[in-house]
């Protein structure tokens, strides 16, 4: 799991999308067209260039503030980080915990990586790491007394499934550094040591995350909005140990990948919130595990 390194902080990276260039020709209707739709291409891209701004850095792993689609300005404000970042520790494989008091506090970025204010937990409403590996932490202020005071808007989850072959960007406030890629593709069981967790993402290559970026917000390029939750990497290519995770498909075969990276999907986490910001695990359509007392 991408647990946070000692050491100074990375220099602020900043990854743009790119566009392909448009080539002219003098005197060409054709030309001009394709110039015109490549300067709108430019356009749409920076519309959704990613940056720091809504993300937050714990003491030893990355995060950020975010609002499920219904959520409301007088909510209050949600951080997202990995059921492995707890500052209690690591919960234990079936260990679901729910609405635990916290006096935890996160450093809020601005779009450039500055910290712009010190955020404070009242709570951690959730946190697993069963099938997931999630922690959402409640805060003493509101989405829009956040936006109002320091002009930062909460990121959005997005309520649909990843879509395979998306440009991704993973967004790391613990080192103010961020990784480009795509989704490679989904994994049926994803397991490392005790912890089992399912249909997580796979990454490319590209997106070589290092310790301290657990709790990473993973951003979709096509809609803005945040789709996984960065979490592990196999870092050694030992088979389902500790910071190597294995692969595990439907009819029991075990995978490594050295150097491959993962996230976990978040939009399981909206149809569990519910108003004020309350986590109900009995709504509708809400499929995250439960404490163990709920399930008998």
């Amino acid at each position: 799991m991408k647990k946070a390194l000692a050491g100074g902080l990375l220099a602020l990276t900043l990854v743009g999308f790119g566009s392909a260039p448009a080539i002219a020709a003098p005197d060409s209707a054709p030309a001009a067209q394709a110039a015109d739709k490549a300067d709108k291409a430019d356009k749409a891209v920076a519309k959704k260039s990613v940056d720091f701004a809504g993300t937050v850095a714990l003491s030893n792993c990355s995060g950020s503030v975010v609002r499920m689609p219904q959520s409301k300005a007088d909510d209050p404000a949600l951080v997202l980080s990995n059921g492995h970042c707890l500052e209690t520790g690591f919960p234990t494989a079936g260990e679901v915990i729910v609405d635990q008091p916290s006096t935890r506090t996160f450093k809020l970025l601005d779009a450039a990586g500055a910290a712009k204010a010190t955020l404070k937990a009242s709570k951690v409403s959730y946190a697993t790491m069963t099938d997931t590996d999630i922690s959402l932490y409640q805060l003493t202020t509101s989405y829009g007394a956040i936006q109002k005071k320091y002009g930062i808007k909460a990121l959005e989850i997005d309520d649909a499934h990843p879509v395979k072959g998306r440009d991704i960007t993973v967004v790391s406030g613990y080192w103010k550094k961020t990784y480009t890629c795509k989704i490679d593709g989904f994994v049926y069981r994803l397991k490392e040591g005790e912890w089992t967790w399912k249909d997580s993402v796979r990454y490319t290559p590209e997106c070589q995350t290092i310790g301290g970026t657990s709790g990473s917000p993973v951003i979709d390029h096509t809609t803005g909005k945040v789709t996984a939750v960065n979490n592990t990497g196999n870092e050694d290519g030992e088979r389902c140990t500790l910071n190597n995770p294995c692969e595990v498909d439907r009819n029991g075969k075990v995978t490594v990948r050295k150097g491959i990276n993962y996230a976990q999907e978040t939009y399981g986490i909206v149809p569990c919130v519910g108003d004020n910001s309350k986590i109900d695990l009995g709504r509708k359509g809400c499929k995250l595990p439960r404490p163990a007392a709920a399930r008998r």
